[in-house]
Order: structure tokens, then sequence, then C-alpha cells
């Protein structure tokens, strides 16, 4: 299957699911990541070599194809919805994604909200363009630091109903393509912390009766 992840930021993708894209990538799935605000401008704690940081971090996992675009970074909301659309669409139709993993709509960054949204909408594109695949899977992920962060009580907040095992060989590489990210990785209790991912991934895998793992929230799924 082709599965596409459409993140915010770089180094979300291996926040939210490293674990499950080495996972799939050794499964022999086809994977691509694709970046909204590829710089990254308002983040000072990542290194200027960013894309290179990037390269390596997907190489790790596995993953050769991957689309930058470069909307600005905790900003998102000024741009165009349509905008938004039209670079996750492009990157549905270059791909032929059949699945979507991105953020959880109630996540407190803007920027992941604006991509969910985006994604979202572009997960129809099937319905009105002929040449798309019949997309088979949209599912959101936990990025930590941010989805732990959901402040508005009135939202609908991230519900895991799908967990993958990712293993211990999945965790370490998690963790080895998080440190190719220059300034993302945090000394305990951050949740960016060794320990923090460790324990999340622990206690995913407890709620799913298995060993470590990584949460989603599946919104749809299709067996075709």
């Amino acid at each position: 299957m082709n599965i596409l992840f459409v993140v915010a930021h770089p180094d979300d993708e291996v926040l939210g699911a490293g674990g499950t894209i080495f996972k799939l990538s050794r499964e022999g799935h086809r994977v691509a990541v694709a970046v909204m605000s590829s710089r990254a401008g308002a983040r000072k704690d990542l290194s200027v070599s960013l894309e290179e940081d990037q390269k390596k971090a997907l190489s790790i996992l596995g993953v050769e194809t991957f689309y930058n675009a470069d909307f600005p970074n905790i900003r998102m909301n000024t741009v165009p919805h349509l905008e938004l659309v039209q670079f996750i669409e492009d990157c549905i139709e270059r791909f032929q994604a059949e699945a979507i993993f991105t953020h959880h709509p109630s996540d407190t960054n803007i920027d992941h909200q604006e991509t969910s949204r985006a994604a979202q909408a572009a997960s129809r594109l099937f319905q009105r363009r002929s040449g798309v695949p019949q997309l088979r899977e949209f599912i959101y992920m936990e990025v930590p630091s941010s989805t732990e962060w959901s402040f508005n009580s009135s939202a609908v907040r991230f519900s895991p109903n799908f967990f993958v095992q990712v293993g211990e060989i999945g965790l370490d590489k998690k963790l080895e393509a998080l440190r190719a990210y220059s300034g993302v990785m945090r000394p305990f209790p951050h949740p960016r912390s060794d320990e923090a991912l460790r324990g999340l991934a622990a206690y995913r895998g407890v709620q799913a009766g298995c060993g470590y793992a990584e949460a989603f929230e599946c919104v749809f799924r299709s067996m075709n």
C-alpha cells in the first residue's frame, strides 16, 4: 500500500509515527512524507542544516520519498485553506496515496490544526479526479509535546483506537531518527526526552496488550 504521512513540520512524522513508519517500510509498503512548513523558521532550536537532518532521519526509517512545502511556520492559519489543500492533493496524486496519516485536529499547535483540516479536505480527491486511487485509510496520530496539550475542553480530544506494535527495534529506530534532527530531543521530563518517549511507547503497548507501541485514532478504514 502507498501510505502518505502529512505533517506540519520536519520531525513531526518521527514523533508521531517513527516506529510505525519503520515497520511499514520493512514490511514492503511504500511510505512518503509531506511536510507543510519545511524550514520551521520559528524553531530556533533546530539546526540550519534542517533539510540534511530530514534526509538522514527519513533514511533511518526507510523512507526515500518526501515532499516539502514552504508555508509559514506557526502562521499557517494566515494561508488560504485552498492552498494548503492543493499542496496535499498534489502529493496524493503524485504518490498515488491509498492511506493518509496526519495530525489530530485538536492539537494545540495551530499548524497541526491547519494541516489536519487540509488533509481531511484533500482526502476526498479520489472522488473528484480520475486516476487517483480510492483512499483506504485516514488516521490521526499523536505528537508528544503538542497533542497532550489540548486545552480546549469543548473540542473532541485525541482518543486512540488503533495501536501498532513497533517493538524495541522500532522504538530504537524512532529515537535514532529523532536524534538526527538537531535540537529536537530534550532532557527528561520533557515529552521529547528519551525516557518520556520510551514511557509513552510502553504505556500505549500496555493499552493494547502488547510490547512497545504507537497509538493512533482511525477515522475510517475501508476493507475493499
